[in-house]
């Protein structure tokens, strides 16, 4: 039973309403889910990757994957750690001089994550849990000052590193093939078929451009680790 006297909200855009209404409690989550649509089907003129993406001395690490992975969780470890946030949630290229652009924003955190970031970084600035979403209970990270300061500077990425989180398992990175990141970067982009040759031709170039690697972690300081020491080996 729906209450109709308990306030909801609607996220529109061009005056139509994608989700439909949502409590009022909702609205940050809501906020968010309808930024992330806007950016999905209204940009077109940049290569979008399904991928968190920090950047470190001038390089951009990219983090594609889908819902799950834990990108988000290490993405707001990372930031809050000595690299700079481009995004949790999208790798914005431009196709033509290959750069990455900054878009930080507030970090989703998702469930059991909150707790672990809670624990894990305890000095940063988390709002309130929201129960009940249609994602589980959502809590939004507040990015880094110095990100946003530095929101107008591009960089070109230098690795690519595809993470899975695994509860209990031990953190080990390994590189793997051009035709397989290849693959599985094509995949997690959202309109490289829409752009055709174009999109083709820039997942071409990043990956040739790029050390490429698969993460199974459930430590971050192991990550933390193993990313310094690719950093010093480049």
């Amino acid at each position: 039973f729906k209450n109709p006297f308990k306030k909801n909200v609607r996220f529109l855009l061009d005056g139509q309403s994608p989700f439909g209404s949502f409590p009022q409690e909702q609205a940050l989550a809501v906020l968010e889910w309808g930024i992330n649509l806007a950016i999905a089907v209204r940009v077109n003129h940049l290569l979008l990757l399904h991928s968190a993406v920090v950047e470190k001395n001038g390089h951009a690490i990219l983090f594609p994957a889908w819902p799950g992975s834990g990108k988000t969780t290490l993405c707001t470890v990372l930031s809050n750690r000595g690299f700079r946030l481009f995004s949790d949630e999208f790798g914005l290229m431009d196709p033509r001089q290959r750069l990455f652009l900054p878009i930080p924003r507030l970090m989703p955190l998702k469930n059991e994550s909150i707790a672990v970031i809670r624990r894990y970084l305890p000095e940063i600035v988390m709002g309130q849990s929201i129960p009940n979403t249609q994602k589980g209970t959502v809590a939004h990270v507040c990015p880094p000052e110095q990100s946003i300061l530095l929101s107008k500077q591009a960089a070109k990425a230098r690795w690519i590193i595809f993470p899975k989180w695994i509860a209990g398992s031990q953190s080990k990175i390994e590189a793997i093939s051009d035709s397989e990141a290849f693959m599985l970067l094509a995949s997690n982009a959202f309109n490289y078929e829409a752009l055709g040759a174009t999109g083709f031709l820039a997942v071409a170039d990043l990956i040739h451009s790029c050390d490429c690697y698969k993460l199974v972690y459930s430590d971050f300081d192991d990550v933390m680790d193993m990313l310094h020491k690719l950093m010093n080996e480049t």
